[in-house]
C-alpha cells in the first residue's frame, strides 16, 4: 500500500499541482540513397516481422479503417494538458491568446476537430479555457473529451456522474467523451457503473478509459456490454520511446474488442521533435528534465533520430514531429499530440498529408528496439483491483 500511495503522488505531481489536486477538485546525400538504405533496413527487419503487430498486413499501415465504435474520431486530436498546467508545461494566463490560435486552426483543418482534456488539468483550468474556446465554434465542429481523475477517496458511481457534471460546467456542454483516467487500486467496478449512469443521463455520448491494460479493458468492455453501452476508446501511452503496447498485446486486444486507441504522448513530452540535446536539456524547466536527460545523450537515441530524419527525407516538406506522429497513426491509433503555439499545431496537422508505409515501420522499430525514456517497470498506477485481484495496469 505505501508503494501505491507513492506512486500515485508521483502521478498527481505529473498531472497536477501535487499535494492540492484533492483539495481543488472536491470544491504537443540522395535521394536514391536514402531509399537504398531504408530497404536495406527493411529487408533486415522483415526477417522478424512475424514477432510485430502490423495492422492487417497492408502495404499501407494507415490504409485499414479504425474500428468500429460509439463515436467516430478523426485521424488526429489535439492533447491539452499543457493548456492551464504551470508545473509540468510552464503556464501563464499570457498564452491564453497562442491557445486559442492552435483551437482555430485546429478547428479549421478538421472537421469534427478532437480535443481531449481532463479535470486534473490545471486543476480544472484546462477544462475551463476549452470551454472558453468552444464558445464560437458550431458544436458540430468540435469533439470535446474529457477524463475523471480516479483519487482514492472516490469510490463509488456517483462520484463519476458528480466529477462529469463538474466537467460540463466548466465546458458549458455536454461531453462528447468520457473516460476513466487511471485505474484505481479499487472501486474500478464502480466507476464503470458511473460512467454508464453518465451515459444513461445523456451527459456524455461515448465512454472511455486511459491506462487500463489488456484484462482490464476487456472486463469494462464486458461490464459496460451488460448494459447496452459500448466502450468506445482507450487512451494509453504510444509512441517511439513507448511501444510496450504494441509488444504486450493491448492494441491487439482493443482492435479485437472494436475499441478505439488515443495514442497520448506520440512525441514523448516533446522529445521525439528532435530539438533537445545535451547540450541544451538542462534549460527544460519542470520534471521533463530529469525523464530528458538519461536519454538524448545515449547512442541509441541519436540513431533513433538519424532513422527518423531518412523517413523525412523520403516525404516532402515532413519534419520529426510528422514522422512521430504517423508511426502511431501507422498503428491505427488516434494521436492527440500537445501544442501550445501555432506553429506546433499546424506542424501536427501536416502530419495527414502522409502516410507511414510498413517498411518504414519496420525500420522505426529496428532502430528504437533497446530504447524507451521511461522505465516500464517504473508503475504509476495501481496495478491490480484489490477488490477483485483484476489486472488494471500492465503498460
Amino acid at each position: 500500500m505505501i508503494i501505491y500511495w507513492r506512486n500515485l503522488l508521483g502521478l498527481l505531481l505529473l498531472q497536477a499541482a501535487g499535494f492540492q489536486v484533492a483539495k481543488c477538485l472536491s470544491q504537443s546525400e540522395s535521394s536514391s540513397t536514402r531509399r537504398d538504405f531504408l530497404n536495406h533496413q527493411a529487408a533486415i527487419a522483415t526477417a522478424s516481422a512475424a514477432s510485430l503487430w502490423i495492422p492487417g498486413g497492408e502495404s499501407n499501415a494507415q490504409a485499414a479503417p479504425l474500428p468500429s465504435s460509439s463515436i467516430k474520431l478523426p485521424p488526429i486530436g489535439l492533447g491539452c494538458w499543457a493548456w492551464g498546467d504551470s508545473l509540468f508545461w510552464g503556464y501563464n494566463s499570457k498564452q491564453d491568446s497562442d491557445l486559442q490560435e492552435v483551437f482555430d486552426y485546429a478547428v479549421s483543418k478538421s472537421s469534427p476537430a478532437l480535443f481531449d482534456t481532463a479535470e486534473l488539468y490545471g486543476l480544472g483550468r484546462s477544462e475551463t479555457l476549452l470551454g472558453d474556446f468552444v464558445k464560437n465554434a458550431k458544436e458540430e465542429d468540435t469533439i470535446l473529451a474529457t477524463k475523471f481523475a480516479a483519487l482514492p477517496f472516490r469510490t463509488k458511481a456517483e462520484s463519476v456522474v458528480k466529477a462529469c457534471e463538474g466537467s460540463m460546467k466548466r465546458l458549458g456542454r455536454p461531453i462528447d467523451l468520457y473516460q476513466i483516467h487511471f485505474p484505481n487500486a479499487y472501486a474500478n467496478e464502480a466507476y464503470w457503473d458511473g460512467l454508464a449512469t453518465a451515459y444513461e443521463k445523456g451527459l456524455v455520448k461515448a465512454v472511455g478509459v486511459s491506462n487500463y491494460g489488456v484484462d482490464a479493458t476487456r472486463a469494462c468492455h464486458a461490464a459496460l456490454a451488460k448494459r447496452g453501452i459500448s466502450l468506445a476508446t482507450n487512451q494509453i501511452q504510444f509512441s517511439l520511446l513507448y511501444r510496450y503496447p504494441k509488444e504486450n498485446g493491448l492494441l491487439q486486444a482493443c482492435q479485437d474488442l472494436g475499441v478505439q486507441v488515443l495514442s497520448y504522448s506520440p512525441l514523448a513530452l516533446g522529445l521525439l521533435t528532435g530539438k533537445y540535446s545535451s547540450e541544451n536539456v538542462d534549460k527544460i524547466q519542470g520534471p521533463r528534465k530529469g525523464l530528458f536527460k538519461k536519454t538524448v545523450g545515449t547512442l541509441e537515441f541519436k540513431n533513433l533520430l538519424a532513422s527518423m530524419k531518412a523517413i523525412a527525407k523520403e516525404h516532402p516538406n515532413a519534419d520529426l514531429p510528422q514522422v512521430a506522429i504517423n508511426y502511431a497513426r501507422a498503428h491505427q491509433t488516434v494521436p492527440i499530440p500537445g501544442a501550445r503555439n501555432l506553429r506546433q499545431v499546424q506542424s501536427n496537422y501536416k502530419a495527414l498529408d502522409w502516410n507511414m508505409n510498413q517498411e518504414e515501420v519496420f525500420f522505426l522499430d529496428k532502430a528504437g528496439a533497446r530504447l524507451s525514456y521511461i522505465d516500464p517497470s517504473a508503475k504509476p498506477f495501481p496495478q491490480q483491483d484489490k477488490d477483485t485481484g483484476l489486472k488494471m495496469f500492465d503498460s
